[in-house]
């Protein structure tokens, strides 16, 4: 039986709860979700939280001090949220691999080749990929937006058939709604300029997307033929839930 392929995106949000570290709890519920998911569908994990992750380490292992560049906590932050990952994943029977790319990967013919062959390779052989922007080497210009875009990019790169897109709300919320303090999650949509017409410009706490980006997001996926669920992911199980109609979410038609 040939398996659906969903491209996760996790938000610094999801990963942390909406607190100031990664939560194991999370990541072992995002894991027995993948583990009950495994023979009808197939997982590569876009994950922001590396910065996070640092934050919640540095200290400890820094005698206190402080380091607020942005790319050298992602730098210490990295290994320490992949092993995270793997430890948990591990005792769920599932395996994880590491890939760093960078936005001028995909304007590049011949490496876009490379990554979706290694990362199929790795699917294949049931490694989940765990995709993260190279902070490292990243600049301003170059951001993906909290990693929108870079799921974005790899689902349309990698034919997904879904793109689930984890954040701290119910999906997307009508404006109307939100003006009344009564938020009401917009349930399908196809007209993506008429879903920008709803949001509004704020960013999470964590993370350095925020609706618009998530938007941007579902429209590379739209035009590569790919629906957008964005979901709830502080819930538990909202991965299971979305894919049995269980919860509510925002779902954005392919074109």
């Amino acid at each position: 039986m040939l398996k659906k392929r969903i491209l996760l995106k996790l938000g610094s949000n999801t990963l942390t709860k909406d607190t100031d570290h990664i939560s194991r709890g999370k990541i072992e519920d995002i894991g027995r979700q993948i583990a009950a998911l495994k023979d009808q569908y197939e997982f590569i994990i876009v994950s922001s939280g590396a910065i996070a992750a640092a934050k919640q380490f540095v200290k400890i292992e820094h005698n206190g001090e402080e380091i607020n560049v942005k790319q050298a906590l992602a730098s210490i932050g990295q290994p320490h949220l992949m092993r995270i990952f793997q430890e948990n994943f591990r005792e769920l029977g599932l395996f994880t691999s590491q890939c760093l790319l960078s936005y001028s990967d995909f304007e590049n013919e011949q490496t876009r080749v490379n990554i979706k062959n290694t990362i199929n390779v790795l699917v294949a052989n049931n490694f989940i990929p765990i995709i993260n922007e190279n902070d490292t080497v990243a600049t301003d210009e170059i951001k993906f937006g909290d990693n929108d875009k870079l799921a974005g990019l790899t689902a349309s790169l990698l034919s997904a058939d879904i793109l689930i897109i984890a954040t701290n709300t119910d999906g997307i919320y009508t404006k109307m709604s939100l003006a009344t303090s009564s938020p009401k999650t917009i349930v399908s949509a196809s007209d993506l300029s008429e879903l920008l017409k709803e949001i509004g410009a704020s960013t999470s706490t964590h993370g350095t997307g925020g609706m618009q980006s998530k938007i941007d997001a579902a429209t590379i996926a739209q035009k590569a033929g790919i629906e957008t669920w964005i979901t709830n992911g502080l819930k538990d199980h909202f991965i299971t839930d979305a894919l049995e109609n269980k919860s509510t979410f925002t779902k954005i038609k392919a074109s």
